[in-house]
């Protein structure tokens, strides 16, 4: 019987994908190996291309993902050596809602004392899933319990030379880059007393 996913102490090596859905991506790379040779003699082109677009994009999620968490666990961690006391905790898999759409993912929980801060990103995983509004690869939100009026929602996109770059969703195409000040806010938030 397998045990239900339950928080770990952070930080621990580990990636964004559950073991079910690496054994379907290593399903789906084999299926685009086949295609390519497929595509080789004149067939199947349209699957070829997809697949290795999905395996890219799913790549560049993980490293955009670990990014922005480790980030806020970095923080943490100097927070932590001027002697702070931040507890972290990761959750994983995790699922969290943007919209219409659930993003899979993982949690990151900062605490102290009473007060928390959650940082949750991930992407569609299933057709049922839904799709990443904006045209971004993945999704990620910073909460903060008790107080919604500071919670922000951040987008993964490719900047003009294709590297994966965090972004505040605005109202226009133009997005403003999330910055490392941003993150600081949101962690001395945690620190601080009102």
């Amino acid at each position: 019987m397998r045990e239900p996913p339950r928080p770990t102490t952070f930080p621990r090596e580990t990636t964004l994908l559950e073991e079910p859905e690496r054994e379907l991506s290593e399903h789906l790379l084999e299926a685009a190996r086949r295609a390519d040779l497929r595509a080789a003699v004149g067939e199947g082109t349209d699957l070829s291309g997809y697949l290795s677009l999905r395996a890219a994009n799913d790549q560049l999620r993980e490293r955009g993902a670990g990014a922005l968490l480790g980030a806020f666990a970095a923080l943490a961690g100097e927070a932590n050596r001027r002697g702070a006391g931040v507890a972290l905790a990761r959750t994983e898999p995790h699922r969290f809602h943007v919209g219409n759409s659930t993003m899979v993912g993982t949690r990151l929980v900062l605490s102290r004392g009473v007060r928390s801060l959650s940082v949750e990103a991930g992407w569609p995983r299933a057709p049922r899933d839904g799709f990443v509004q904006g045209g971004g690869l993945a999704r990620a939100r910073v909460t903060h319990f008790g107080d919604l009026g500071d919670a922000e929602d951040f987008m993964l996109v490719l900047d003009v030379g294709g590297t994966p770059v965090w972004v505040v969703p605005g109202g226009g195409p133009a997005h403003a880059e999330l910055t490392p000040e941003r993150l600081c806010r949101h962690v001395i938030k945690l620190l601080t007393e009102n």
